[in-house]
């Protein structure tokens, strides 16, 4: 009998109900603070690329603090943080809000660096035609600079969906919160954690797949 024969893979199917929710709630926070991420990184990347007075230092902060500090401190900085002046977060606004907070740091990052790549030809092109700085902005250093910042975007996208499972730790019944439920009451760890890994690779091989696949549409061409 092979080793594989020896565990019950039949746990799997039989705990698909629990599976299904928790990853419905995995993608619920995941694809919120992919959402978020980009918002954040978007209008500060564009702060801290245009040196702003008094906001590029303080986006700077923000970028330093949490770029430097591990997610799960922030995580119970968020959950604990709150209560102790009065403030009740809901475990699903603890998760999404965490996730957007790391995330948006790294995607400030990710375009400041695609927006500052942009030539400067071309911006002195845009205000030749008559563009303002938010005009020339929106139609030159946005698209451009947006399309460099994709690839590098792209890692910091499954890196937050990856961070849901450090949910788990506040009781956010996410896939290794379920999974791990599930394995305690049945035993069956191996079995469980096999499932909750290939969980995690098809998501993160779909995620990317479907990345990659605008990142081809949004390329820029090779004569820039």
């Amino acid at each position: 009998m092979s080793v594989l024969a020896a565990f019950e893979w039949s746990v799997i199917w039989d705990s698909r109900d629990e599976f299904w929710g928790a990853f419905k709630l995995t993608m619920k926070a995941g694809v919120v603070g992919i959402v978020a991420s980009y918002g954040i990184g978007l209008v500060l990347g564009a702060v801290r690329a245009h040196r702003i007075p008094l906001l590029s230092p303080l986006a700077a902060i923000y970028v330093e603090v949490i770029r430097n500090t591990p997610i799960l401190v922030q995580m119970f900085f968020i959950y604990y943080g709150p209560p102790a002046v009065g403030i009740q977060l809901e475990l699903y606004t603890l998760a999404w809000l965490s996730l957007t907070i790391w995330g948006g740091a790294f995607m400030t990052e990710n375009f400041r660096a695609g927006f500052e790549a942009v030539p400067a030809r071309l911006r002195e092109a845009g205000f030749a035609l008559g563009f303002g700085p938010v005009k020339n902005f929106l139609n030159v250093t946005l698209p451009i600079g947006g399309r460099i910042a994709l690839p590098s975007s792209i890692n910091t996208c499954i890196s937050v969906l990856k961070n849901t499972s450090l949910l788990f730790y506040f009781g956010y019944a996410e896939l290794t919160y379920v999974a791990n439920n599930i394995q305690s009451n049945t035993f069956r760890v191996f079995e469980m954690f096999t499932a909750l890994a290939v969980s995690y690779l098809v998501i993160v091989w779909t995620l990317s797949a479907l990345i990659r696949f605008l990142e081809r549409r949004l390329a820029l061409p090779e004569a820039f």
